[in-house]
């Protein structure tokens, strides 16, 4: 459905892409994710035909994607976009706003709007809309232009977490009910590793590594992609040797990397030994720190009543074990 051909993008003597390539498929739930600066929003303006690159193509449905200099109106019929910084008229009703940008039947219509969980707002005015509605409003305005690809930028930034569930609804509804393919950039790894088939993530205008939800969460390329998925430890020397050891494997150059959820707690004899040094709740589980040596790991257990200093053993799944 998508195809993203050696896309180049430099601004002020800096790249903020650099030779981008990748395709997606019809139905196909992508997530892109880095850290601020990455370049994500430049790619998704310019697959949206918001934004020229120096070079490459993108094409869409075997259509190349005109640039913003090649149009009068840039953008593409079948690419909706919907940006950090979207705006609504003032002072209108919901139905007025929807109604100015509606190119489907009344009854397609209907269903866009109970998708989209805003068919109880159509007479409200628009300064009458939490910043969520809001939201929900402007991207059922784009839905109503009938797309067949949606690219979303940070569509969960600075919503509180009833809107937040809401909208994932919302987003998985368009993908199933109304058939739309859907892209989304999002900075919460709770947001993409649920929500995507795969996830592309960015570094520096390039990217770093691609594939599904499970490898970039348990086989990360680097440190900086482990990094923005959730915490790890990174095990280095006497505690890494240790370790290895417990799992009867070599230890190797690189660093290992050991998420907290799959180290675990064991009997005396089964594991290594260490001391609670601190303990976090965290509503449907606790992170302990634990002292190993001179070392400290971070573990998540359901286990309660443990405090500070006391005295534990640990293990770790081999198949939990990567390196980077």
């Amino acid at each position: 459905m998508l195809q993203v051909s050696h896309i180049n993008f430099q601004e002020e003597g800096n790249f903020g892409l650099r030779d981008i390539n990748f395709t997606q498929q019809r139905f196909q739930k992508l997530a892109i994710a880095g850290e601020t600066g990455s370049g994500k929003s430049t790619l998704l303006q310019t697959i949206a035909g918001l934004v020229s690159p120096g070079s490459g193509e993108v094409w869409f449905e075997g259509q190349r994607v005109e640039d913003p200099h090649e149009k009068l109106i840039p953008g593409h019929k079948g690419i909706a976009y919907l940006s950090q910084q979207f705006e609504l008229p003032k002072f209108l009703r919901v139905e007025q706003v929807l109604q100015y940008a509606n190119t489907l039947p009344a009854g397609e219509a209907e269903t866009l709007y109970e998708v989209c969980q805003i068919s109880h707002l159509l007479k409200r005015k628009t300064n009458q809309l939490s910043g969520g509605e809001r939201q929900r409003i402007a991207l059922a305005k784009l839905l109503l232009g009938a797309p067949r690809l949606l690219l979303l930028d940070e569509p969960f930034s600075n919503l509180d977490i009833g809107h937040k569930t809401t909208l994932k609804a919302v987003i998985r509804d368009i993908s199933e009910r109304l058939g739309i393919t859907c892209t989304l950039i999002s900075h919460d790894p709770l947001d993409t590793l649920s929500w995507a088939d795969e996830i592309l993530v960015m570094q520096h205008g390039a990217v770093v590594q691609r594939g599904t939800p499970q490898q970039v969460y348990q086989q990360p390329a680097s440190e900086y992609v482990a990094a923005l998925f959730g915490n790890y430890n990174l095990l280095r020397g006497a505690l890494q040797k240790a370790v290895a050891e417990h799992l009867g494997i070599k230890p190797k150059n690189k660093a290992m990397l050991v998420r907290p959820e799959s180290f675990r707690l064991v009997a005396p004899g089964e594991g290594l030994a260490g001391k609670v040094a601190g303990v976090a709740y965290y509503g449907s589980y606790y992170e302990l720190r634990v002292t190993i040596g001179k070392a400290a790991i971070a573990l998540r257990t359901t286990d309660d009543g443990l405090t500070t200093g006391d005295e534990v053993h640990v293990s770790v799944r081999r198949d939990a074990v990567w390196y980077v």
